[in-house]
């Protein structure tokens, strides 16, 4: 029985790695609710990882946002991410755990970064600055693993997903990313029959998305590559690998198959006061292919489930 603590469990991304990872008999799951154990709390954290003393870990806990929340709260997005990473990280080696998956974001990538993005392309300009303190907290993280392993000899891998949508994802119009934040922005419009939707920014930047599920797919596949695989195949300077769909699409297309999905019959305006972000973010998803790994799910089904799932619980 292979004992693995996922930190996070009760987030989109933690809950859709503990749905996955159930799915085999052989695997025992721990999780700690918020209440039982703060990641903020080093000592707290040590304490349990020393108890419960996991076979693997997977880091799915973080502070996460969209651009207001990102602008909004820089000191808490860097401390805090800062803070849990590098008490998970750290309480992991002491307590014994050589295996361990953090999960990063695509966020990390310079601003103007060559698209498609390789994973040698991280550290190679200036970052977003609308998300700046939330991407130097991943880059840490990348960077924390990277220096145990070699310090260490652990097996400490990472993965930068793309931008993630699905079951469990946090809805709030002013807080969450852009697909949930539109779900509900479109949702609304169709029960209370209003005549447009307005969207932040022109609709012009280019987002690359994929299903939750595919993501905890590719990481537990991530997981078990043997080790001599996994590292090899890494470019130079990098302990990270690519996790994404392969094609992007603009916030316009994205919000007219939305407006189809959900039967909304209005208007869809754009408010050019507010910013776009990065004008495209697309992953260069050659290496997890290379390996074997590709999403099972096309991106309108996922889209299609996802909105009927709010729908049902959450609205």
């Amino acid at each position: 029985m292979k004992k693995i603590f996922v930190a996070g469990h009760n987030g989109m991304v933690g809950s859709s790695i503990v749905r996955k990872l159930s799915s085999d008999q052989g695997n025992l799951i721990i999780t700690a609710n918020r209440d039982d154990l703060d990641l903020l709390n080093q000592e707290a954290v040590r304490a349990f990882l020393q108890d419960e003393k996991p076979h693997e870990v997977y880091i799915a806990a973080a502070m996460v946002g969209g651009i207001n929340a990102n602008q909004s709260y820089p000191a808490d997005f860097i401390y805090k991410n800062l803070q849990i990473q590098n008490s998970l990280i750290h309480s992991s080696y002491e307590a014994g755990v050589n295996k361990l998956l953090f999960l990063g974001s695509s966020c990390i990538y310079p601003r103007l970064c060559n698209q498609p993005i390789k994973e040698e392309y991280l550290l190679s300009g200036p970052l977003e600055p609308t998300n700046e303190a939330y991407a130097i907290a991943k880059i840490a993280g990348i960077k924390l693993c990277q220096s145990y392993n070699i310090q260490f000899g652990t097996d400490y891998r990472t993965v930068m997903p793309t931008n993630l949508f699905g079951i469990n994802d946090n809805f709030d119009e002013s807080l969450s990313h852009v697909i949930p934040a539109l779900i509900r922005k479109f949702c609304n419009a169709v029960h209370k029959d209003t005549d447009f939707v307005e969207i932040w920014g022109t609709g012009k930047p280019k987002r690359e998305f994929l299903l939750v599920d595919d993501m905890a797919d590719a990481c537990e596949f991530i997981m078990s590559l043997p080790k001599d695989d996994y590292y090899s195949s890494l470019p130079s300077r990098t302990n990270h690998i690519n996790i994404g769909y392969g094609k992007d699409m603009t916030i316009n297309e994205l919000c007219i198959l939305l407006k189809e999905i959900s039967g909304f019959n209005g208007e869809i305006k754009y408010n050019s006061n507010y910013p776009d972000g990065v004008p495209q973010k697309l992953l260069d998803t050659t290496l997890i292919n290379s390996l074997g790994w590709k999403p099972k799910f096309s991106f309108k089904e996922g889209l299609k489930n996802t909105y009927d799932w709010f729908v049902k619980n959450v609205y």
